[in-house]
């Protein structure tokens, strides 16, 4: 099945797969700690704080393989009965997925073997969410700041407030779920760089096909000179563009977020005192 993975990673296809990650309760019950909240001073406040957490009920508990959670099509851990994980996470959508797996191997790009949840989660700065997984029972009443359509207020995955997930029986019930050789994970831990990056990425992707649909206008304009056969690396728009006006803002906005990062980390590697 690695192999299969593998082999499917190499042709450039999008794999979902959580191989030698998704094992479930029945073979391997969450052991950790009691659920209590991480204490502020723990995670960066510009950011945000979300809760994943699933309840008890039999059938999870017998559950051979459990399902894989997604932020902005990344894995970060596969949730398993009566328990409970948090990622910090930047603001801003965030994409929030969830895949069945079946040995593993949970879709290829488009096809998902069997989705969850496919939703995108507007996330605010200081704030802390609630994500409940449930496949037996839905909470009382959809979360109050999201609309009656949305996605994580039906199905399985559903946002909930701080008061539904204190409810005795629901997140305080839960355990946490620890990352070990037997079901490895990536949570528990601040992916807000990754967030922004992958922000990063998806703007510059845009402004780039916005350029090329601002160049066909143009050409249409009579507003671009085309390259002289003696030459062939002159022509271009006789205007400067709007999108590459976009592109270097963008570029210069991520020159700066590095640049904050590095300061960051010399910072922290100097036991906290800055030198001047």
């Amino acid at each position: 099945m690695a192999v299969l993975a593998t082999a499917i990673l190499a042709s450039g296809c999008t794999v979902y797969q959580s191989i030698g990650k998704s094992v479930g309760s029945f073979l391997h019950p969450v052991s950790g700690h009691d659920f209590v909240h991480i204490d502020n001073d723990q995670w960066n406040q510009n950011n945000a704080l979300i809760y994943f957490y699933r309840t008890h009920s039999q059938w999870a508990a017998e559950e051979i393989e459990a399902p894989s959670v997604y932020i902005d099509d990344t894995h970060y851990f596969n949730i398993r009965n009566d328990s409970f994980t948090w990622l910090e996470v930047s603001p801003g959508e965030r994409h929030v997925a969830m895949r069945r797996p079946l040995l593993g191997l949970e879709g290829l790009n488009s096809f998902s073997l069997s989705l969850i949840a496919d939703a995108t989660l507007g996330i605010e700065p200081g704030r802390i969410y609630y994500l409940r997984y449930n496949e037996l029972s839905a909470p009382d009443q959809p979360h109050p700041d999201l609309d009656p359509e949305h996605a994580l207020t039906q199905g399985d995955l559903q946002l909930v407030t701080r008061q539904y997930a204190m409810q005795a029986d629901e997140l305080v019930s839960t355990r946490f779920l620890n990352s070990d050789l037997l079901a490895p994970n990536h949570a528990a831990v601040s992916i807000a760089e990754v967030n922004e990056d992958f922000d990063y990425e998806k703007k510059m992707a845009l402004l780039e096909e916005e350029r090329e649909l601002e160049m066909e206008r143009l050409k249409e304009e009579g507003k671009y000179e085309s390259a002289s056969w003696f030459w062939p690396f002159g022509g271009g728009p006789t205007v400067p563009l709007e999108s590459d006006q976009k592109i270097r803002e963008l570029e210069k906005e991520y020159a700066a977020l590095e640049a904050e990062r590095q300061r960051r980390e010399e910072v922290e590697s100097s036991g906290g005192w800055w030198i001047f």
